[in-house]
Formats: C-alpha cells, sequence, structure tokens
C-alpha cells in the first residue's frame, strides 16, 4: 500500500431550494467530519457550488449527503465532474460568485 494514489477531486453543482437554508454551512461540517478538503459557496443562480477532495470514499459519501442536503433543504439536481483544481487545506466556505 505504499503507492502514492491521487486522492480524487470533484466539483459538485446542487440546485433545488438550497440557498437560505443552511447548506453551506452543513455541507462544511460534513466535509470536516468526513476529512475531506475543499470549498463550498453560492452560486448567483441559486445553486450551491462545491469542490471537494480527499479519500475517495469519504468523496462519495459527501456527494451522497449533497443528494438530500441539511433538513430544510429541497435538492433537485446534483451534478458531478472530476477536476484538476487544487483544494485548500481545510475545507472552507467562500464568497458568493
Amino acid at each position: 500500500m505504499g503507492e502514492n494514489v491521487p486522492m480524487p477531486t470533484v466539483t459538485i453543482t446542487v440546485r433545488g431550494q438550497v440557498q437560505g437554508v443552511g447548506f453551506r454551512f452543513s455541507l462544511r461540517n460534513e466535509a470536516e467530519r468526513l476529512g475531506v478538503r475543499g470549498w463550498v459557496r453560492n452560486r448567483r443562480d441559486g445553486a450551491v457550488e462545491a469542490l471537494v477532495a480527499g479519500d475517495e470514499a469519504a468523496v462519495d459519501a459527501l456527494v451522497a449527503w449533497a443528494h438530500t442536503g441539511p433538513p430544510s433543504a429541497e435538492v433537485t439536481s446534483v451534478d458531478v465532474a472530476d477536476t484538476e483544481a487544487t483544494a485548500p487545506d481545510a475545507f472552507e466556505i467562500r464568497a458568493t460568485v
């Protein structure tokens, strides 16, 4: 197991009733619990966007969580795409774009 396997990095775009319901804060808390790095932010089009990097199982678990989100969210779609972007050393909430 001494191989240096690159950790998966993905972008997640979540649509639905996902702003104003604590989605970013809940996603950050879940990311920190799972030990993944990255960021989350609102988008002006009403979506929430996140960059997530870490252990494959943890990334998959966070993507699965995003399909439901916090209790007051109503998720209608989740798009996931591989990316070459570099994640920060922690998990942060970024400004709206």
